[in-house]
């Protein structure tokens, strides 16, 4: 039997970088799965506080070079990578010089929230999907952690639903309390967000433009949402009204033979 391939897709990893607790989750659960025997390939941005030198990053040369559309721009896409350290594990670092090189994550040194932040959230779903096309790497699984990966749902369930690349890809999306006030431009946003076979009627649950729009579009696309925080399912079960076949599960990432045992149930295997 061939290793389960499992794609891992979040805003950050420790050590690289480590603002909230998705830092953590995504360091510790692919190096538990990778000493399970599967395949396993990490996604983040490079935001501007990942040192290269000091984390050895370099460019893929062969990966980038291409655009995705973001609005009305092509945005250019570098891929870079480095190795998760003591976990023989590589991270894929996805670049873009106007929207990830800043000092700051989401919010500018006086604490206001980047207004880009969804064409942030936008450049990184797709320029996600399209290197890992490049790649020529087909997941079993992919599992998305936290607002920044909502996109990617929506997108592999619609535009990407045929692709050979993905057509039997699961998806997990897991749900973390790292919420904002921030509301976006409605119709800009809308229009940004789109792709291909995407129209309008496939994206209310985006409707109030702001966090809990995209966990609930992310949980909407989603094969199983979960989350590790048990505290906050009841709040976010709420945000999911709507859905009604869409129930957050709380799976414990201190027992990593849950995720294990989820993963292979999904798949059949």
């Amino acid at each position: 039997m061939s290793k389960l391939r499992i794609l891992y897709v979040a805003s950050e990893v420790d050590p690289f970088l480590s603002t909230t607790q998705v830092a953590d989750f995504v360091r510790k659960l692919p190096a538990a799965m990778q000493e399970k025997s599967m395949e396993i390939r990490i996604l983040v941005p490079r935001f501007g506080l990942i040192n290269e030198r000091k984390n050895r990053l370099h460019e893929v040369v062969r990966l980038s070079g291409f655009t995705v559309p973001v609005g009305d721009v092509d945005a250019p896409v570098t891929i870079k990578v480095a190795s998760l350290p003591s976990a023989r594990l590589q991270v894929y670092f996805i670049d873009n010089e106007d929207y990830f090189q800043r000092k700051h994550v989401f919010s500018d040194k006086e604490g206001k929230f980047y207004p880009d932040n969804d064409e942030r959230a936008i450049f990184f779903c797709k320029g996600t999907i399209e290197t890992v096309k490049k790649l020529g790497w087909s997941p079993d699984i992919v599992h998305c952690s936290d607002w920044m990966t909502s996109l990617i749902p929506l997108y592999l369930k619609t535009t990407y639903k045929n692709d050979p690349m993905f057509k039997d890809s699961k998806i997990v999306f897991s749900i973390f309390d790292t919420s904002f006030d921030h509301k976006f431009e409605f119709e800009g946003f809308y229009e940004k967000v789109k792709l291909a076979e995407i129209e309008d009627s496939m994206l209310g649950s985006l409707e109030t433009a702001d966090f809990n729009g995209l966990i609930k579009i992310g949980a909407e696309y989603s094969d199983l949402v979960i989350t590790s925080e048990e505290q906050v399912i009841e709040k976010f079960n709420n945000i999911l009204n709507g859905l009604p076949d869409k129930k957050i599960e709380y799976v414990s990432e201190e027992n990593t033979d849950n995720y294990y045992d989820l993963y292979t149930e999904m798949v059949g295997v």
